[in-house]
């Protein structure tokens, strides 16, 4: 009876696979084969998610976003201190609303007791006719928060 059992054993091991190695030899292939493949897999998926991660970083510098978003505005506001439809908006925070010189405003932005600072840019960014109801600014507003604060981090930086 060992003799049969030993018999199959070299008999499973010698036996040719499909490729004409050893099976067990083909085995082994495999299995190092699926490893290797486990590493590569690990690697591009770590490669994928920081590549991700810097796609996310990029895109959250509230300054970087808040210059594209401006680039509606800058159809009429200009930030190299010249006065184009709009005012320019070079120093915009902490001045008094309506006091460019050189710009007509309207006589509701001129009359307004707003000092601009990020809260009050911010409402005037949401819906500028309902914080300066008669103003002459054609623009309804920018309904994104997020968007808004990027826009205000962007115009704090120029002075």
């Amino acid at each position: 009876m060992n003799g049969e059992r030993g018999g199959l054993i070299m008999t499973f091991t010698r036996a040719a696979c499909a490729c004409g190695r050893a099976r067990a030899e083909c085995a082994l292939r495999a299995v190092l084969r699926s490893r290797m493949m486990e590493k590569w897999a690990a690697l591009f998926a770590i490669i994928y998610i920081f590549s991700w991660q810097t796609v996310i970083l990029a895109s959250a510098d509230p300054i970087s976003n808040g210059r594209a978003a401006f680039a509606a505005c800058s159809a009429c506001h200009s930030t190299a201190g010249v006065e184009d439809s709009g005012p320019h908006l070079n120093g915009l925070l902490g001045r008094k609303a309506g006091s460019v010189s050189h710009f007509d405003y309207s006589p509701a932005m001129k009359n307004a007791s707003i000092v601009w600072d990020s809260q009050t840019l911010d409402q005037f960014l949401a819906n500028p006719q309902q914080q300066v109801p008669g103003n002459r600014m054609p623009f309804t507003g920018v309904a994104d928060g997020a968007k808004r604060a990027d826009i205000i981090a962007y115009l704090a930086t120029l002075k």
